[in-house]
């Protein structure tokens, strides 16, 4: 099987970057200089001529809500970072919004890269369903419902003293976000609240970018009943490149141990169920600066690789097809459309 062939004409996706925020000034790092999306770089895991060297289609990003906007100023940085989005769709015919699952196999057949656009973090709709129904029409299609923290929708990964699963709010939010057509992303809630969503939900969610806890024992990881649960709603889990959820010793982080999580998913649910979800730009040095870690890939324009290494180990080209895309596509069209 010739890896690159089947790599280039497949649809990629990566369910999840956080390069949003690099394209922005940055006040929390001092002396940090925004860069430019258009350019490749050196800096950073992320820029569109890289995207296109790694074959990705199409390219989840962030509306990431930092602690520091947390609570009051939450939905004005979210529509500060959406200005910085949609400005790049006004400098360039060759990347796109994508709101469907169409949308994502048009650009591929024309041979442009798009992105769809996920907030991370509910508190950017500060307690409104109004405020989430806008978000949509400014072309987000999918949310996060915490990042790590405790807010009015459910427990984050680190809250401690928890045990709580969705509040009444949260309840009417998952509902709303089903109606409407914005996929539920459960990648930082706590145990309670993931398994309050499992209940609660009629439709596929999605893990954007999580590994499995059975190999890596980070608190952001899945275990294999969550694994499960959440494949037995028809939702994907993207797995994640960032060192700490790939093994415990950083010594033995590589794109083999990552590729050893895909794997243990096949093992647990199938390979209906796994995707890619780097999480690039949102892990090591200042956006992936010079003294970054170079582990499992250094930035997107090696996403090959991974077709590669899935080739080596028996991977079918149907499978690794949904695994490359495939999945997150079948998702996309029963939710978004």
């Amino acid at each position: 099987m010739d890896a690159e062939k089947l790599h280039r004409e497949s649809i990629v996706i990566d369910g999840h970057c956080d390069t949003i925020l690099s394209l922005m000034n940055r006040q929390d790092w001092p002396g940090y200089k925004k860069r430019d999306f258009f350019t490749r770089s050196d800096r950073g895991h992320i820029d569109l001529p890289r995207l296109k060297e790694g074959g990705v289609t199409c390219q989840v990003m962030a509306i990431y809500i930092q602690p520091q906007y947390k609570p009051a100023r939450s939905a004005r940085r979210a529509m500060e970072m959406l200005d910085t989005f949609h400005a790049l769709l006004d400098e360039s015919d060759d990347f796109k919004l994508a709101t469907t699952a169409r949308d994502i196999e048009e650009a591929k057949a024309m041979g442009k890269t798009c992105a769809l656009l996920s907030i991370e973090g509910g508190e950017a709709v500060e307690g409104s369903l109004s405020l989430l129904r806008c978000y949509y029409r400014l072309g987000v299609r999918a949310m996060g419902l915490t990042w790590n923290q405790r807010n009015d929708i459910a427990d984050g990964v680190g809250e401690k003293s928890g045990g709580s699963g969705l509040t009444d709010f949260g309840v009417s939010l998952v509902k709303e976000m089903e109606r409407i057509g914005m996929l539920v992303d459960v990648s930082h809630l706590s145990e309670s609240s993931f398994w309050a969503v499992a209940n609660l939900a009629e439709r596929p969610f999605i893990a954007s970018h999580s590994n499995c806890r059975a190999l890596a024992s980070h608190p952001r990881n899945l275990t294999d009943k969550q694994i499960e649960a959440l494949a037995k709603k028809g939702g994907v889990i993207g797995v994640v490149f960032c060192p700490s959820f790939v093994d415990d010793s950083r010594d033995n982080v590589t794109l083999k141990r990552l590729c050893d999580h895909i794997d243990h998913l096949k093992s647990v649910v199938g390979v209906d169920h796994i995707g890619i979800g780097s999480d690039f730009d949102g892990y090591g040095a200042p956006l992936g600066g010079q003294d970054a870690p170079k582990v499992v890939l250094k930035d997107v324009s090696e996403m090959p690789k991974i077709t590669e290494e899935l080739v080596s180990r028996g991977y079918t080209e149907e499978e690794i097809k949904k695994i490359l895309g495939g999945n997150w596509l079948r998702v996309y069209k029963e939710v978004l459309g």
